[in-house]
């Protein structure tokens, strides 16, 4: 499995790790890869901590375990910074991918002493500007697909379109948002460097 790409996702419970995580595996099928997405279950609440988790792979993925020592680590949201060690087992040659708007040494300061490349997306005012709300996952999956080159840009945005589509039959209203916060993401995901 050494094509595979290993994703981590932290997040809150109601913020959308899990569903980010879910689409994710949706598209990468749709464009011809093996695929897992799947969450850690505990004894989820509202806000409480989750952790979610992806695979994808240009071959078949034997392996059917959560993900101890992922290349990205997507964090939904900075507060579980100061709480877990979302860095735990990342590959220093693959990144993180904070909601922030944070520099690299004000969030250098809680990843552990991790010296892989670190990345920021402001998911929070992206959706805003989109949606409305604060609903920070398409942000954030966009900014995942975008530093872990799992696909091609424009392919990633047309199998979501059709995701969105599908998922969104009855309320068409939210696909144009939701399609713009996933470019505005993909646009604005910055490099804190290494």
């Amino acid at each position: 499995m050494k094509d595979t790409v290993e994703i981590r996702w932290h997040g809150r419970g109601g913020q959308g790790a899990k569903t980010a995580a879910l689409l994710l595996a949706d598209v990468a099928f749709k464009t011809g890869k093996y695929v897992q997405g799947f969450p850690e279950y505990g004894p989820e609440r509202m806000g409480a901590p989750i952790t979610a988790y992806n695979r994808i792979s240009g071959g078949p993925i034997t392996v059917h375990s959560n993900i101890y020592e992922p290349d990205y680590v997507v964090v939904v949201d900075e507060s579980l910074l100061d709480s877990i060690d979302v860095t735990k087992g990342l590959n220093p040659k693959g990144a993180v991918i904070v909601n922030s708007t944070r520099s690299r040494e004000e969030i250098g300061e809680h990843l552990h002493g991790y010296q892989g490349a670190v990345y920021t997306v402001d998911a929070k005012a992206i959706s805003i500007k989109a949606l409305g709300k604060n609903y920070p996952n398409s942000p954030m999956l966009a900014a995942a697909v975008a530093v872990s080159k799992v696909m091609e840009r424009e392919e990633f945005l047309t199998e979501m379109q059709a995701s969105f589509q599908h998922k969104f039959a009855k309320k068409p209203e939210v696909i144009d948002g939701n399609m713009m916060a996933l470019e505005m993401a993909f646009d604005a995901v910055q490099n804190c460097g290494i």
